[in-house]
């Protein structure tokens, strides 16, 4: 299947992922104060499956599950369920905003990681954005420190892994965007969820709580709003090009502020907000001269 170049298609699709995985990580965050983050994130793939079959037979189609690169799959779905176990560690240990705003310098490392992987060469100012990304970071993790109090070994632990779901993330993204090339957002999708249910269930005999009610209800909103994110996200990957989509996804950070305040009370430092506006200027800042290199093409 050839790669579409539809850009108002990619962007309504990026926006509506963004806006429903600011969502999910709210539950996720609620449902990981009763429940190891492990078990969230095995209900997370499992419970997604049966809304992305639902999604994939409305295609019609039955050759969802065909490919001739199945390794690659697994290769995607290994590093998007360590991207996934970092982030729900750090949203069980972190506020909303915070968190949202570390995983998003995968731009940064999409720069970085597409040097030895595509063989770029990347200039003075993609390497500048990469600076202010970083600069970003630290000034999120070191205002915490000077200004917020004592920073815990589980908050650092935290911030660790948010950065960390940015590098996982990124090789994720690159492995979408070459599967998008010759597999249907469906067929990615699909074997992403089958093989994640996989990988995380592996870790349930040794991390399994009997979920309360609530714990259940929480899991299966995880579940269901996770996965149509997910084809939502996958699609717009298919639908336009991964540089220029990284503006739209920037709404997570607002929506993640916003639910933050709404949902559990949590003001952002004044350290958080000019952290996370480095790590949005350096991924736009990226997502500009990637527009600019293709134009002098």
């Amino acid at each position: 299947m050839p790669l579409r170049h539809d850009m108002r298609r990619g962007a309504a699709c990026m926006l509506a992922a963004t806006a429903l995985f600011a969502a999910m990580n709210v539950f996720v965050k609620l449902a990981s104060e009763e429940l190891h983050f492990l078990q969230v994130m095995f209900f997370r793939s499992a419970l997604a499956v049966p809304v992305v079959l639902l999604i994939v037979l409305r295609t019609r189609d039955g050759a969802t599950l065909r490919t001739k690169r199945p390794w690659q799959h697994v290769l995607r779905a290994a590093t998007g369920t360590t991207a996934m176990a970092c982030s729900f560690f750090a949203l069980s240990v972190l506020p909303l905003a915070e968190q949202t705003a570390l995983t998003y310098t995968t731009p940064v490392f999409v720069t970085l990681l597409a040097i030895p992987f595509l063989g770029e060469k990347v200039g003075v100012h993609r390497f500048g954005a990469v600076a202010g990304g970083f600069l970003g970071i630290m000034v999120i993790a070191l205002g915490k420190g000077a200004f917020g109090g004592e920073v815990t070994r589980a908050a650092a632990m935290g911030m660790a892994a948010a950065v960390a779901h940015g590098v996982f993330s990124a090789a994720t993204t690159l492995l979408v965007r070459s599967l998008s090339s010759t597999e249907r957002s469906g067929t990615i999708v699909l074997w992403q969820s089958l093989l994640m249910t996989g990988f995380t269930g592996l870790a349930m005999p040794f991390v399994w709580v009997n979920p309360s009610m609530e714990g259940w209800l929480l899991l299966l909103a995880t579940g269901i709003i996770g996965g149509v994110a997910q084809v939502l996200l996958t699609e717009a990957y298919a639908s336009a090009q991964v540089s220029a989509l990284g503006a739209f996804s920037y709404s997570g950070i607002l929506w993640s502020i916003l639910l933050g305040l709404l949902v559990f009370g949590d003001q952002p430092t004044l350290w958080t907000l000019v952290g996370a506006t480095l790590i949005v200027a350096a991924g736009l800042y990226i997502m500009h001269r990637e527009m600019v290199r293709k134009i002098r093409r």
